[in-house]
Formats: structure tokens, C-alpha cells, sequence
């Protein structure tokens, strides 16, 4: 098994193209998450449905889990510089059509261009820094990619509240396009070639299985709220169509995703104890704002703030960890971080119409320093027995089932906290399972020191 090699180039350069890809990926993570405080707006603006609005986050998740097992193929087949300008190119093509979306159609084609970016660019970012750094700064540089994955959209909602306040919904487009043609600029002249293409022939139908099968599966997750069965047979059918497309990787020359890499135990093990972080993560954020603004009917611009802190918290940790990782590992790290996120669940699973929002702001705050200590260890040891030529497709498989499981959180704790008549107890409910999911996350860490200790 061969080390990962790391990049020659100046700590100049260096840092320059970790301020380009950190910002730009700031940006399009904290686009995804914008909308869900414009919706409303959107909604009445445009005479359109709820359900028709809620496109406009569903459907950019969706695209982001469809394209990210794509990115794989993408830096290997062309070089760095091409594919970062291509993929920043592609999202400020699409934030242009925001910027000037007339009808909703319009604006939703906008919103899926920017996920065809913005999944891409997750996978780009992450291979690039691992490439760049080397392997004894991987916990201080994936703590900093971890923090962007984690803050950007948690930052989204309450940025947005706040423009939403002066400005009206389409300059949530209008604000971030200068960023992103910074972005392509500093790219443009400062993004040297350092990985070198190879000659290989993409798999077309790997591409259409995957979008097919990963297309019904999450498409499955919004079914379910209209018709059950429907729901439940696009679910099995696409991962049926998920299936074949595993099978078929294992005998490609030059596969699209390199699932071969699910026999390190570093990979698959810390890869899940990562995916149930998000969960929590991402569940626990989208069930605050329904709490706040439909029991205590707080505005969207404060329950936008009460996830401040919690994201300023995680940024600040997240920036922390990763150099305790390098030094000391990941064990007393992601063990600690557990308990504090399962300490920081007892004010959210009791929580009731009296609960005050200082003690949840702060119970969420707390809640994310855990999840920062887990997040991006969790990261950085999955990585630790791939090789430089394996960090793309890790990164492809890191994300995209990161962003299908986090859709799935999401979807499964809104839809368990409506099925009671009452709201606060879905809640409730809903926060036992995050409850779960962390318990989970600690058994699958267990399980990974286990199988470490055997080696």
C-alpha cells in the first residue's frame, strides 16, 4: 500500500490556493442552505406552492448527490486548473440566471446548475488539499475543510434572513456572483497545473446507472410525502439500479468510483462515524427553525441567529481539532466529542412551548463544538491508507454519501415530527433519534479501534 505523495509547490502558492478553494466552497455550500429562508418569499412572489417551492433546496441537494460521483473521473481525466475554472464557471453561469429569473422554472434551472458546481466542487476542494499538504498537516487542513463543509451552510440561513430584511430574494444571487468571479480570477492566474491527466475512457452507461439509480433513490425521499408506495417503490428500484452499478465498477479497468477502496477499514469505518455526524448536523439545524417559527412563531431572521453561535462554535473547534488530531489522533477526540454532543441533547429532547431560546441556542452551540470534534477526525483518518491516486475517488464517495445520507436525515426527522398531532412531541421524537444516530456514531468508532488494535 503506498503512501500518498504529496504536491512540490511554494508555501506561497500554496496558501493561495487554499484561500481560493476554501472560499469558493464557503460560498456555494452557504448558497445551498440560503433558500430555505427565502422560501416564503419565493413563494408568494412567484405564485407558486409550498411543495413546488421546496424544489428549490430538495432539488439542489439532489443534483449534488447525483453529480458528485462524476468529480472522480473529472480530475483525472483533465487537469486541476481546467476543472476548477470549469466548475466555477458552471456555478456563476447559473447565479447569472438567478440574477435574473423571471418565473419560477427559471429559477429552479438556476438553482440546479449551481448544484451541478457546487457538488463537484466539494470532491475538488478536498482532493486538491489533500494533494497539496503534506500527510503530517492532513488533520490541521481537513479541520479547515471541515469547518467550510460545516459552517457554510449553517451560516446560509441566517445571511439570508438578514438580506432578506433590506433586500429582496434575488440579491441572495446578486451578493455571492462577485465572490465567485474573484474566484475564477484568482483561479484564472494563480491555480498552477500540478496533477497530470490521464488518458482514460469515461464509462457512459457507470454515468447514466449512476443517475438513474441515484436520481430515484433521493427522488424517493420527497415521494414518500406525497404517496408512500410510490415512494417506496422508486426507493427499490433505485437501489436495485445502485446495485448493478456497484457490480459493474468492480470490473472496469478505470471505474468511474473506485468502490474497491471500501476494504480499508480506515475508509469505511470513519467514512460512516462522518456520515452519522452529518446527520445530526444537518437534522438537528432544520429542526430548530421549525421549532422556533412554528411553536414559539419567532421570525425566520432570529431563528436564523439562534444558529449562529453554533456555527461560529463549530468553525472556531473545528480549526482546533484538526491540530490536536495531528498530534494526538483521533480516540480521545471523537470519544469526547460524542459525550458532549450526547450532553448538549437534553435540553432538545425535553424541549417544550416554555423552553427558553438562550438554552437552546446554547444547547445547539454545545452540540456543534461535539460534532466539530468528531467531523473532522473522522475525515482525516478515513484517508490515512489511501493513496494519492485513490484521494479523488475517496473524496467522491466521502461526499456523495455524506449529502445522500444528510438529505436522508433531514427528510426522516421532519416527516417523524409531523406523524404526531402534536408538534413539539414529533420534535421530540425526532431529537431521540439524533440521539440514536450519536450512539451509533460512538458504537461505529468503537468497532473501528476494535479493528485497529487487531492490525
Amino acid at each position: 500500500m503506498s503512501q500518498p505523495q504529496t504536491v512540490q509547490i511554494s508555501n506561497h502558492t500554496r496558501r493561495l490556493i487554499t484561500i481560493i478553494l476554501l472560499l469558493s466552497t464557503f460560498v456555494s455550500l452557504a448558497s445551498q442552505t440560503m433558500m430555505v429562508t427565502a422560501l416564503p418569499v419565493i413563494q408568494h412572489d412567484l405564485h407558486v406552492s409550498l411543495n413546488a417551492a421546496q424544489w428549490l433546496t430538495t432539488g439542489y441537494t439532489l443534483i449534488i448527490g447525483i453529480v458528485t460521483p462524476l468529480s472522480s473521473n473529472m480530475y483525472d481525466k483533465f487537469t486541476n486548473r481546467h476543472v476548477f475554472l470549469g466548475i466555477i464557471g458552471t456555478f456563476i453561469v447559473g447565479t447569472l440566471l438567478g440574477c435574473f429569473a423571471t418565473n419560477f422554472f427559471t429559477l429552479l434551472l438556476a438553482r440546479l446548475i449551481q448544484a451541478c458546481a457546487s457538488g463537484m466542487l466539494m470532491s475538488f476542494q478536498m482532493t486538491t488539499m489533500i494533494s497539496i499538504y503534506p500527510i503530517e498537516k492532513r488533520g490541521s487542513i481537513l479541520g479547515l475543510s471541515s469547518l467550510v463543509i460545516s459552517a457554510g451552510p449553517a451560516i446560509g440561513p441566517t445571511l439570508a434572513g438578514f438580506i432578506l430584511q433590506v433586500l429582496p430574494w434575488r440579491w441572495l444571487f446578486i451578493l455571492v456572483l462577485p465572490f465567485m468571479v474573484l474566484a475564477w480570477i484568482g483561479g484564472y492566474f494563480k491555480l498552477t497545473n500540478f496533477s497530470q491527466p490521464r488518458d482514460i475512457k469515461i464509462d457512459y452507461l457507470s454515468v447514466l446507472i449512476s443517475l438513474i439509480g441515484s436520481g430515484l433513490t433521493l427522488g424517493s425521499l420527497t415521494a414518500f410525502q406525497v404517496n408512500a408506495w410510490v415512494g417506496l417503490a422508486m426507493l427499490i428500484v433505485g437501489l436495485a439500479v445502485i446495485a448493478v452499478f456497484v457490480k459493474r465498477q468492480f470490473h472496469l479497468t478505470n471505474p468511474m468510483l473506485k468502490v474497491q477502496i471500501f476494504k480499508y477499514s480506515s475508509f469505511r469505518l470513519m467514512t460512516i462515524v462522518g456520515i452519522f455526524a452529518f446527520m445530526v448536523l444537518l437534522g438537528t439545524e432544520q429542526l430548530m427553525p421549525i421549532f422556533t417559527e412554528n411553536v414559539t412563531h419567532t421570525g425566520s431572521f432570529i431563528s436564523g441567529l439562534i444558529l449562529l453561535p453554533g456555527a461560529i462554535c463549530n468553525a472556531i473547534a473545528a480549526s482546533i481539532v484538526g491540530r490536536i488530531y495531528d498530534e494526538y489522533g483521533p480516540k480521545w477526540l471523537i470519544i469526547t466529542g460524542g459525550v458532549i454532543m450526547l450532553l448538549a441533547s437534553i435540553p432538545l429532547v425535553t424541549i417544550s412551548r416554555e423552553s427558553s431560546l438562550w438554552v437552546l441556542t446554547i444547547a445547539y452551540a454545545v452540540r456543534m463544538i461535539g460534532n466539530a470534534c468528531v467531523f473532522s477526525p473522522a475525515l482525516s483518518e478515513a484517508f490515512s491508507q489511501l493513496s494519492r491516486a485513490e484521494n479523488s475517488h475517496g473524496t467522491a464517495l466521502n461526499n456523495t454519501l455524506r449529502q445522500i445520507f444528510g438529505a436522508v436525515s433531514v427528510t426522516m426527522l421532519v416527516v417523524i415530527a409531523g406523524i404526531p398531532s402534536s408538534l413539539i412531541t414529533g420534535i421530540r421524537i425526532s431529537m431521540w433519534v439524533t440521539v440514536l444516530l450519536v450512539i451509533l456514531m460512538l458504537l461505529t468508532f468503537a468497532r473501528y479501534l476494535a479493528t485497529k488494535q487487531k492490525h
